[in-house]
């Protein structure tokens, strides 16, 4: 059996270890290539050299309350790396000051409307804390528009959008409720309280951890950073005779009487590779462009889903003068793990991570050096990112001088990296559109879809994605030819 994956994210890697577990043992030999047209494996799981170290430029974190990152790790054998953030909390910068970020929250709904005070105005919290009797509605709608109507623009503005712009890149307006935050979709449906659905939802979070309440950590990450979980996770899958490519593009998709045939490469020298099955795990753009000779229908909706571009702009800055801890009154504060913006604040940054504050691996990589970083654009602000590098680095400085109090020191390193086209948008109908596409690919034995684009924009969502798309693959390839009930 041959099965190719096309994409090297964490998708296409979590794809091919699943296939590898469920093919183990089978007669006759099972070939997995994993096939990424970058020069190197990892997709949004970057690391960059900065002053000397290996320091995330994409993705740093994983939620740890959702178990398959987590659990693929640990069947690799890698969970020695595990490693969660330090108890530094977040804030929100709003009416010129940082505020801490309401405990609890839902996607930014806060499941105590005081603790929101500050960030929002007295009348503000008191309209959230009032929220009427409302009906039910079997409709999708955005995120933004269904919170506003519940407890007014404000909430959305001001903790909603930062939150979401944190995960999307995008705007709560244009954000489907039932794929973004399901749990909210529940209440519309039933005409739930979203504040009540808030704390509804921090209390079962509570309990699913043994010890005390809110004891089990929220988020998880890997020593070195997750581009460092990438190429051990890519050395166990090469191990275990899993052949990874790079620098190969699949430019064409063909069914064949046995299974599939992909055409790889420059135009001028391409590569026909026959394989009996093939799971794409690649943006949905791309993925469009390869179904559109054998399932049009899915092509299209794939190629109508829209993208945001965004950059992480990473700095090392002199520890001196700087304060990573929250005891004592000298330096500039960078205590807290960070802070989000919402988007009509003065600033052109979003959000800012203190990550030597938040990570404490980072924070003992270098005694003079103090690293962090700022992200920058939502989806449609172009103007924003077509800026050099050196102009985002000094964006990002004068804004955190702004955020902070303070002038920052010139760094000792700096690193733009650019994802264009890096997170999908789930708009209204997101899961419809989704399940349409499904089901036209369904009609096509022996070929998977996984990623970002269809249930979720995490690295556990990713490899649930995966594994579901590796293990329908791999039934395929071990019933064909059988009698089957």
């Amino acid at each position: 059996m041959r099965i190719a994956v096309v994409g090297g994210g964490i998708s296409g890697l979590a794809a091919a270890w699943e296939l590898s577990r469920q093919l183990a043992g089978t007669p006759g030999p099972a070939h997995i290539v994993v096939l990424e047209a970058a020069a190197c494996v990892g997709g949004k799981l970057r690391s960059a050299e900065i002053a000397g170290h290996q320091i995330d430029v994409g993705a740093e974190s994983m939620l740890a309350r959702r178990p398959e990152a987590l659990e693929l790790i640990a069947e690799a054998g890698l969970s020695d790396g595990i490693v969660h953030p330090t108890p530094a909390p977040a804030s929100i910068w709003s009416r010129g000051r940082r505020w801490p970020l309401p405990p609890r929250t839902l996607m930014g709904v806060p499941s105590d409307p005081d603790s929101a005070l500050g960030i929002l105005t007295a009348p503000e919290v008191a309209r959230l804390r009032s929220e009427p009797p409302t009906p039910t509605s079997t409709e999708d709608v955005s995120v933004g528009d269904f919170v506003e109507s519940r407890v007014g623009a404000a909430v959305v503005d001001r903790l909603v959008e930062p939150l979401l712009a944190g995960v999307y890149a995008g705007h709560a307006r244009r954000l489907s409720l039932r794929a973004t935050v399901p749990e909210l979709w529940a209440a519309a449906r039933t005409g739930a309280g979203i504040v009540d659905t808030a704390a509804e939802v921090a209390r079962r979070s509570d309990n699913t951890g043994s010890g005390p309440a809110g004891a089990r950590p929220v988020f998880a990450g890997y020593r070195g950073g997750l581009g460092r979980l990438v190429a051990d996770l890519s050395g166990r899958l090469q191990a275990s005779g899993i052949e990874i490519r790079t620098g190969v593009t699949v430019r064409q998709l063909e069914r064949t009487p046995d299974g599939w045939a992909l055409v790889l490469g420059p135009t001028t020298a391409p590569e026909r590779l026959e394989v009996d099955a093939v799971v794409l795990t690649v943006p949905a753009a791309p993925t469009g462009r390869l179904l559109v000779e054998v399932a049009p229908h899915a092509s299209r909706r794939l190629q109508a889903i829209d993208y945001a571009s965004m950059a992480i702009v990473t700095l090392a800055l002199p520890r001196s003068g700087l304060r990573t801890e929250p005891a004592g009154s000298d330096g500039v504060d960078l205590a807290g793990s960070g802070f989000l913006v919402p988007p009509m604040e003065p600033v052109t940054i979003k959000a800012a991570t203190f990550s030597a504050s938040k990570w404490q691996w980072v924070d003992d990589l270098d005694p003079e050096v103090v690293h962090l970083r700022a992200s920058v654009g939502r989806l449609g602000e172009t103007a924003t990112l077509q800026r050099e590098d050196a102009d985002l680095v000094a964006v990002a400085l004068a804004d955190l001088g702004t955020v902070l109090g303070h002038t920052l020191p010139r760094p000792v390193d700096a690193h733009v990296q650019r994802w264009g086209g890096g997170l999908p948008q789930y708009a209204v109908g997101h899961v419809d559109r989704v399940a349409s596409i499904m089901a036209d690919v369904a009609r096509l034995p022996g070929l998977e879809l996984a990623g970002a684009a269809y249930e979720g924009v995490g690295v556990p969502a990713c490899i649930a994605s995966a594994r579901r798309a590796a293990r329908s693959v791999a039934t395929h390839l071990l019933t064909r030819g059988r009698d089957l009930p």
